[in-house]
Formats: structure tokens, C-alpha cells, sequence
């Protein structure tokens, strides 16, 4: 299995963010990447937020950072690993604008892209810059299909839908790869069609270990009956990790212990069909954190790929 994480600081929903975050910034992301990085992580991931509306402040916090920013920046001080949008919610803008941004992020990283889109939830984001929220499933459904246009080989992409319509208009500098892969972000019943029918990938949410095997099943059975082919990559998101005897609270949550038994238990996700696992470490400082990829990517890694 590969290995991924989705990068502390740039979002703070109180759900997963440490105490530590909130008052750090651009240093601290970079030694963090660095560290992935180093460690031989797959990807680090950004999320996509434009505004959060002050009923949901309390919960998610307003701190979301500009994902292509993000990941632009930081492939600027890493050289390997590879960066992904968890999510991006494209609908709330037009596919050649996404285009065009993460085009741009592909072409300066060397080829580092994965576009991880997503239909969002947050009504008031769709409603203040003037998208579709009702139907944003639609949206995202053609969007799709928009952006393996504008981000293929083509110097002038061509797509004609009901949504969005471009023909003769070009893009430069093409992305790197000849074809950027795309993961589907979601775990209601349209995301994971979504995903096996449109997808290079699936970005699980909150998928319990318990039911993961039924939704891969699901996603294998759809793209068989369909006649999909191509490669597809199963994704999972773990429970909080320590490596380690934590001398603190880590939450009844966390997998904790020696690198072997950590291994141990993230291999049954392997058994289950997973392709690449995204891992969260538990931490009270960058210090912390970057001490655990590193002992993850050097005493747990190694057995899961």
C-alpha cells in the first residue's frame, strides 16, 4: 500500500486538528512536507474551502488555506512526493479555471498532480459566488468530464455539455502528465458511483474498517458491469496513529504501539483491497509530528508496500 497524509495547519476543523496548529504557519508546513517528503510518502494533501459560514465556524473554523497555493508552495521544497486536493470542490468553479490552476501546479511540480475532487456541502459557499448547490452532483458529473479535457494533452480542449461549453480556446502550460489522475472524493451512494464509473480513484470519508469492503466491492462490481477498465486505486483514511508508547492522552481512537504492531493492524486494510492509506499522527508540536513520519516512513512503511 502507499502511503499518503493529509497536511496539519491548512485546515483546522476541530474534529482532527491539534491544539499546536492554530499557531502555526508557512515553516511549519514546509518542514512538515519536507518530512513526508523524506520519509517516502506517496502524496500530502490540501483541502478546498472558499468561506464557512459562522454557523458552522464553531465546528469546522474558518482557518482552510487555497489548496493549489498550498501545494504549489510546498512542491517548491519537496521533490518527490506527490500532491493531491482532498478535496476539490470544482463545482464551485468554472473547468477551466480549475484547469488552468492545477495545469499550472502539475507543470512546476514535474508531473506531481492528483486532482481529488468532491461535490462539497457547505450551502452558503455555493450560494456566495453564485454556484449550483441543489444540484451540485450535476455539476460535478460534468465537471468531470470537463476536466479530463481541459486537463489532457490538447493545447485546445474541447467539451460540449449541458453545463459548460469550450471549443477553440487554448490553455499553455499543459500539464506534465499525459493524463492527471483523478480521484473521487465521498462515501454516499453517488459519490461511490461517481467514482467507479468516472474515476481514477476513490477518497473514502469516514468509511468505518467494517464497511470499506462492501463499498470496494461495490465500486468493482459497477466498473465491471459498465466495462471500465483502466487502473483504480482504493483509498482509505485510518484511525489517528502514535508510534510508539505515548506518555499522553492520544484518544481511545488511536492505534498506538511498536512499528510492528502498528504494521500489523494497518495491513488489514491491504486484505480488504486497499491501494494507498491516509494516515494522521497524533502530535503536541511539529517537533512531535515530524518525528512520527519520520519513525512511520523508516519502521512501518516498509512492511505495508
Amino acid at each position: 500500500m502507499a502511503i499518503g497524509m493529509q497536511l496539519p495547519v491548512q485546515s483546522q476543523s476541530t474534529i482532527y486538528a491539534e491544539g499546536w496548529e492554530a499557531a502555526a504557519g508557512a515553516g511549519d508546513l514546509v518542514e512538515i512536507a519536507r518530512a513526508a517528503d523524506r520519509a517516502g510518502f506517496a502524496y500530502i494533501a490540501s483541502c478546498d474551502h472558499v468561506a464557512i459560514p459562522r454557523r458552522l465556524a464553531p465546528a469546522m473554523s474558518t482557518v482552510w488555506y487555497d489548496p493549489v497555493a498550498t501545494l504549489s508552495f510546498l512542491a517548491g521544497v519537496t521533490e518527490h512526493v506527490r500532491l493531491l486536493s482532498h478535496v476539490a470542490v470544482v463545482g464551485l468553479r468554472h473547468p477551466l479555471i480549475t484547469a488552468k490552476q492545477y495545469a499550472t501546479l502539475d507543470h512546476l511540480s514535474g508531473g506531481r498532480l492528483i486532482l481529488g475532487v468532491g461535490a462539497g456541502h457547505v450551502e452558503e459557499e455555493f450560494e456566495a459566488v453564485g454556484a449550483d448547490f441543489r444540484h451540485r452532483g450535476a455539476v460535478l458529473d460534468e465537471s468531470i468530464d470537463a476536466l479530463r479535457s481541459a486537463l489532457g494533452p490538447d493545447e485546445f480542449p474541447v467539451h460540449h455539455g449541458k453545463l459548460y461549453d469550450f471549443e477553440g480556446l487554448g490553455q499553455l502550460p499543459r500539464p506534465v502528465q499525459d493524463r492527471v489522475p483523478l480521484w473521487v472524493g465521498g462515501s454516499s451512494p453517488a459519490a461511490v458511483r461517481r467514482a467507479a464509473l468516472k474515476g481514477d480513484g476513490w477518497l473514502p470519508q469516514g468509511d468505518s474498517r467494517e464497511r470499506l469492503p462492501a463499498q470496494i466491492a461495490r465500486i468493482r462490481e459497477m466498473r465491471e458491469k459498465a466495462a471500465v477498465e483502466g487502473p483504480f486505486v482504493f483509498g482509505a483514511i485510518t484511525e489517528p496513529l502514535y508510534v510508539g508508547e505515548p506518555t499522553w492522552d492520544v484518544g481511545r481512537r488511536t492505534i498506538s504501539g511498536p512499528p510492528d504492531a502498528l504494521a500489523e493492524s494497518l495491513r488489514a486494510y491491504r486484505a480488504m483491497g486497499v491501494d494507498q492509506i491516509q494516515v494522521r499522527f497524533r502530535s503536541r508540536g511539529r517537533s512531535e509530528l515530524t518525528d512520527q513520519i519520520a519513525a512511520f516512513g523508516a519502521e512501518v512503511g516498509p512492511s505495508l508496500t
